[in-house]
């Protein structure tokens, strides 16, 4: 039984509660801070201490000391003992090392209330970061709480919102802002522009690739030569950046590997990319991949300077022309070798200024910052110490080339319209995902393509068919030829290479067509 023992304190005098713990150890009544409860009266005491010997003798007594561990090291232990995906691992380490333990580091882990956390979150909206990541951080602290739950470190989990509590004005305050979409001209048409940015076609089958196959940016980055197959693209690998910037060849998001159907168009597309490119292993994997970085690895991305296929696009003449007026003049016809020249003035085409081994991979942030923002908005980004401005564009051949080098912007004569401003590339994820719902493709078979897992008993019992496939790539496949129509009657060329084939292809069939349905006609066949 326990018992009230009397005291005597600077207020008068008190009883606390005491109770058995085990043979000779006894304790003492607390708050869950660890600070002795001080009773007025004694049968309160008594009635406490009797409580907390019926919680030991059931065995869910928890021991108040426990709640003094620092939180700094609790989270250290727990972060630890994880054993997850290396960029749920650095994702955790971010949040604890820059958000979590600089404010709740030297506290007490049973000290924490629902209170500091919100002061310490009110903090962070004061700080301007978006409902959307101060949720993240909140996630992470809510798992660590809740495992010094099971500990017995805590007797409840202060990080755990109350249904309808703290918020102003309900899901509202957090919402943030709807994933921009594209339909398949206005991926056509950004892939275009970043395939000119870039100043090759790589960007072109890519984009393209991304947006007809949902796959996610490091399947796309990792996508291997021996995995782009006919008809099919595999999902076997994705490369994930962590924070130092190392590329990470690892298993995809959740273990999704699948098999992506693909579209005859795009598995020309693909084929055609990788005979043109010859890839080679690369250094840091010792792996073939599909697609490789746009800009030099040696620092020659951030020096600007108009290339060689620039120019070629400008005199509407091959690379190899440019090359001969450069180096071998004399074997270029004059009125070709004056046309190279002029381009080469317009542009200001600096000899080597772009020159430099081309980096293995793409970088997410330069490649949505230097290549998709600008092919999606028309504009550059802000970058100190210039603000955000137009791409400069020379008007012909259409739909611009850009201008790059000194004085770009005074030898523009031209400007791109957005395509899709706050568009993403994860937003040709989000396209291809709603181009199906657009479809009515069926959900398993959507689910299977994007790499997601329905675990109701509706996606047990569904299963993806041969009839479903076909249908999908039919209607992929008319998606892409009315794209392609819709930019021939723009202008029937392209001063990317790829596209320009894609619509002369286009053309030559259509015609082909209209003499066979002619011909029918004067035959009385239809």
């Amino acid at each position: 039984m326990g018992y009230a023992e009397k005291r005597t304190g600077k207020d008068g005098p008190y009883y606390r509660a005491r109770y058995k713990i085990s043979p000779g150890k006894y304790g003492t009544v607390a708050d869950a801070r660890g600070t002795t409860i001080r009773f007025g009266k004694k049968r309160d005491a008594e009635k406490a201490a009797d409580d907390e010997e019926a919680k030991v003798r059931a065995g869910s007594w928890r021991d108040p000391a426990t709640g003094k561990t620092p939180f700094l090291d609790y989270a250290s232990r727990w972060y630890a003992a994880q054993d997850l995906a290396l960029s749920t691992m650095e994702s955790y380490k971010g949040n604890l090392e820059v958000h979590l333990l600089p404010f709740f580091g030297d506290m007490e882990i049973g000290a924490i209330t629902a209170f500091d956390i919100a002061e310490w979150e009110k903090g962070k909206r004061a700080a301007d970061y978006s409902p959307a990541s101060i949720n993240n951080f909140r996630g992470t602290l809510h798992l660590i709480l809740a495992d010094a739950v099971d500990d017995d470190l805590l007797e409840s989990n202060p990080a755990a919102r109350r249904r309808g509590r703290g918020k102003r004005a309900g899901r509202t305050s957090v919402r943030g802002p709807e994933k921009v979409i594209t339909d398949p001209l206005g991926a056509l048409l950004l892939a275009e522009r970043a395939a000119l940015l870039a100043g090759r076609d790589d960007e072109f089958v890519a984009m393209v690739t991304k947006y007809y196959t949902g796959m996610r940016w490091g399947e796309l980055v990792g996508l291997e030569t021996e995995y782009a197959r006919l008809r099919s693209i595999r999902v076997e690998w994705q490369l994930y950046e962590l924070n130092t910037g190392v590329l990470h060849r690892c298993p995809p998001k959740d273990d999704s590997y699948r098999d992506i159907d693909a579209p005859a168009f795009l598995s020309r597309l693909l084929s055609d990319h990788i005979a043109r490119t010859g890839p080679e292993p690369c250094a840091c994997h010792g792996r073939s991949y599909v697609f490789r970085g746009a800009h030099a690895s040696n620092g020659a991305t951030k020096r600007p300077g108009a290339k060689l296929v620039d120019v070629a696009r400008r005199a509407g003449v091959s690379t190899g022309t440019v090359s001969n007026v450069l180096n071998h003049p004399g074997r270029v016809a004059d009125e070709t070798r004056l046309q190279v020249e002029q381009a080469i003035t317009e542009l200001g085409f600096v000899r080597g200024a772009a020159g430099g081994e081309t980096a293995p991979h793409w970088r997410r942030n330069g490649f949505a910052t230097w290549l998709f923002q600008p092919a999606a908005t028309g504009w550059y980004p802000k970058k100190s110490p210039y603000p955000e401005h137009p791409v400069p564009v020379l008007a012909e051949p259409w739909p611009g080339v850009p201008a790059r080098g000194r004085n770009a912007t005074g030898r523009a004569d031209s400007c791109w319209t957005p395509i899709a401003k706050g568009l993403t590339p994860h937003g040709l994820r989000h396209s291809h995902k709603t181009f199906m719902v657009e479809l009515g493709v069926p959900k398993p078979l959507q689910d299977e393509r994007m790499g997601h897992m329905d675990g109701s008993v509706q996606g047990r019992y569904s299963h993806v068919t041969k009839e479903m496939r076909g249908r999908l790539l039919e209607d992929l496949t008319a998606a892409w030829e009315s794209a392609v129509d819709a930019r021939f009657a723009m202008n029937p060329r392209s001063p990317v290479s790829t596209l320009d084939e894609v619509l002369r292809t286009r053309a030559r069939k259509v015609s082909e067509q209209g003499r066979g349905e002619v011909r029918r006609r004067t035959l009385g066949l239809t």
